[in-house]
């Protein structure tokens, strides 16, 4: 059994882990802006690091149908993008996680013979996403509701009805972005290769626009219930 210490160092570093991410962009309380938005999803680089390997693989496929090419395309995109960072001496790490994933899709895709298993990996991060949610509302803990206490050092926040109820809709909301990409890509997905650029265009318009409207709807509603309570009592039950 852990003990305390051990679960106090746990969290710790779960919490500093999460005050890199998205999460902690905006600080609960404050009114989130558009720029807060843009510096959540890396600005103007994060916006051409998320969405040209996709494009690249959806314009080589249409144009050749060849799988190679289009797996190869975002392959070499990727390492454009960490050679920059090297250059820039900016932090590769974002740039060599991305490679990594477009590596492994491709592998998948190569050794399957089949265009559409580019997509696979990206179907099953969804669905493992959305059952880590949806366990987490049925155990009474909400993922967002934790990071939200995480990040606030507030460990009583599941004792605050507005609180949980936040943490409960914003959990949902998580939970609809990756259900609407499943129920969407997998009927694609399921079509074959015929389907492949369908699924490619999908894959664009429903992963970082979606996201960042995600993420802004989130921020707005930890900023409801933080901002309130720092201005009135909780109503804890």
């Amino acid at each position: 059994m852990n003990s305390p210490a051990d679960d106090s160092s746990a969290a710790d570093a779960l919490r500093k882990s999460l005050e890199s991410s998205p999460f902690a962009a905006v600080t609960p309380g404050s009114t989130p802006t558009a720029q807060d938005i843009w510096g959540a999803v890396g600005g103007p680089r994060g916006l051409v690091e998320s969405l040209l390997p996709g494009a690249s693989f959806l314009l080589v496929y249409s144009l050749t149908q060849s799988l190679l090419w289009s797996v190869a395309a975002p392959v070499a995109v990727s390492i454009g993008f960490i050679v920059t960072r090297l250059i820039q001496r900016s932090p590769i790490q974002p740039a060599l996680v991305g490679f990594l994933g477009i590596m492994a899709s491709a592998a998948v895709a190569v050794l399957s013979g089949r265009p559409e298993n580019n997509f696979v990996l990206g179907l099953w991060v969804n669905g493992i996403s959305l059952a880590v949610l949806l366990v987490s509302v049925l155990v009474g803990r909400p993922l967002i509701g934790v990071i939200a206490g995480l990040l606030t050092s507030d460990p009583l926040w599941h004792r605050d009805r507005a609180k949980r109820v936040m943490a409960i809709v914003a959990t949902g909301l998580w939970m609809g972005m990756f259900g609407l990409r499943l129920a969407v890509q997998v009927p694609l997905y399921l079509a074959g290769s015929e389907a492949v650029q369908s699924l490619a265009m999908a894959r664009l318009l429903m992963g970082l626009p979606l996201y960042g409207a995600t993420l802004w709807l989130t921020w707005l509603l930890l900023r409801s219930v933080y901002r309130g309570a720092s201005e009135q009592p909780a109503d804890r039950i």
